[in-house]
């Protein structure tokens, strides 16, 4: 999903959704999903999501890449997220890190009548990866995003909206990105989840590039409370979105101070 690597998100499962609050080792997939639920690790505590994804790239032919997260709570409703993709060899392409991103969760809201779990998630993207390579951009963005996350009688419901200002790079002046997300996170038997999610990138920067709508979908496995997998497809709906399968995990990792609350 190169369009992750731009929107930093990925989403929730219904396994411990809000579960710091008597756990703080209770593993909190954002992963696989393009959306991002409003919950946050734990102070003190670090939280690791990375996976591989393959885009169809035509001919037969698939570009990989690997987008890893690592989540860090700051306080009680803060974490910190840094963005590390890996980009490796496909059409067009070399091997090497893409471009990394910081972003800030910030939950404002807990159980609100109408907005739910809600946090923001303002974030920044780096140029660090090459762009003459195919592992970068090549731009510095900057953006924010809206998060509400409901429980429906079981299931997790994440609802998100995004808006990014995409840097200028080599004449081309800066631009516009939005994005939209609804995931769902359906539990299926024991620790058997399975996660559906419809997001697009609709066109707001007038350039004349179609909208893209895609659809996502597939289930989680909870091996223990500190440690989760994914694997799933992604298809196309509407505009450039490629086919794409991935698989991936989530792992806490634990507390980086002695006796973190």
């Amino acid at each position: 999903m190169k369009p992750l690597i731009v929107a930093v998100l990925l989403a929730a499962p219904l396994l411990a959704q809000d579960s710091t609050a008597t756990d703080p080792r209770a593993v909190q997939p954002e992963r696989p999903t393009v959306a991002t639920h409003a919950h946050t690790v734990a102070p003190g505590y670090v939280e690791i999501e990375t996976g591989v994804e393959g885009d169809n790239a035509g001919a037969g032919k698939r570009a990989y890449f690997s987008p890893t997260v690592t989540k860090v709570g700051l306080a009680t409703h803060v974490q910190l997220n840094l963005v590390t993709p890996v980009v490796f060899a496909g059409p067009g392409q070399s091997s090497g890190l893409g471009d990394a991103g910081l972003g800030v969760k910030w939950r404002l809201l807990d159980h609100h009548t109408v907005l739910g779990d809600f946090a923001l998630l303002p974030s920044v993207k780096f140029p660090t990866g090459s762009l003459k390579h195919g592992t970068g951009t090549g731009t510095t963005d900057v953006g924010v995003t809206a998060i509400a996350s409901y429980d429906v009688h079981g299931v997790s419901m994440d609802l998100n909206v995004g808006y990014t200002r995409v840097g200028a790079r080599d004449g081309h002046g800066a631009s516009n990105a939005a994005l939209w997300t609804a995931s769902f996170g359906v539990p299926v038997v024991g620790s058997l989840s399975w996660n559906i999610e419809l997001f697009g990138y609709p066109a707001i920067d007038g350039s004349g590039n179609p909208s893209t709508v895609a659809f996502l979908t597939g289930p989680g496995y909870l091996v223990s409370r500190i440690f989760n997998l994914d694997m799933g497809v992604i298809s196309p709906l509407q505009g450039r979105q490629p086919n794409a399968i991935y698989a991936g995990a989530v792992w806490n990792v634990g507390s980086l101070v002695p006796h973190a609350p």
